[in-house]
């Protein structure tokens, strides 16, 4: 596939796409004879990954490091785990620090339509 093709699968810039390259967030891209860019099913995957991944927030360096570790091989493979349990955790305690949020955000809210149901009486009395 070419960057263009890519970009509209991934909804992902040709510019991002070529960033993520750059600083190794996803792992380089092999290129036809003339130099342009041909994505594989493995290159589609990693950009599915490292957009999912960052649209969760996950660490760009964090995501860098793992990478660098998956291309050194099978001896990596601890350091690659406990790179995502660490990440995991972090968005576990994200997730929950929202969902705090959401219910105070309900409740104002709440209070809100409570507040107006009150009113509403007053005015049909």
């Amino acid at each position: 596939m070419t960057i263009a093709e890519v970009s509209r699968k991934y909804e992902i810039s040709a510019d991002t796409l070529r960033y993520y390259e750059r600083i190794g967030l996803i792992p380089p891209v092999n290129r036809t004879a003339g130099g342009i860019r041909n994505y594989t099913e493995a290159d589609c995957s990693w950009v599915g990954f490292a957009k999912c991944m960052r649209g969760a927030g996950i660490q760009v360096e964090a995501l860098i490091d793992y990478v660098a570790l998956f291309q050194e091989g099978e001896n990596s493979r601890d350091a690659r785990k406990q790179i995502l349990i660490e990440q995991r955790d972090q968005l576990q305690s994200r997730i929950q620090e929202l969902q705090e949020t959401l219910s105070r955000l309900n409740a104002k809210i709440e209070g809100y339509e409570n507040g107006l149901a009150q009113v509403e009486e007053k005015l049909n009395k």
